[in-house]
């Protein structure tokens, strides 16, 4: 089951299946989804839900982001076919 809140890494190690790091943070990358629907700046979706301060940090921050929404949206496109099969995680 996904964590609500995880550990969010500046990063997001890419594969073409879903990893663990994936799994951790599924609802992490719904929150990212639905602010992106919402019209969120991007600013406020890595501060509420990446726990990053685009003010401090904005490159930091912006990258965070952007590599989360990017996996985040694979997820939608291409990542829920594994879920459907049992080989479909590394």
């Amino acid at each position: 089951m996904p964590e609500l809140d995880p550990e969010i890494a500046d990063d997001v190690a890419w594969s073409d299946a879903i990893t663990r790091y994936d799994e951790a943070h599924f609802m992490t990358y719904v929150r990212l989804l639905d602010a992106e629907a919402d019209g969120a700046a991007w600013q406020e979706a890595a501060r509420l839900v990446l726990h990053r301060d685009p003010d401090a940090d904005p490159d930091r921050a912006w990258h965070c982001w952007e590599a989360h929404l990017k996996r985040a949206r694979w997820m939608t496109e291409n990542g829920y076919q594994h879920l459907l099969t049992e080989d479909g995680r590394q």
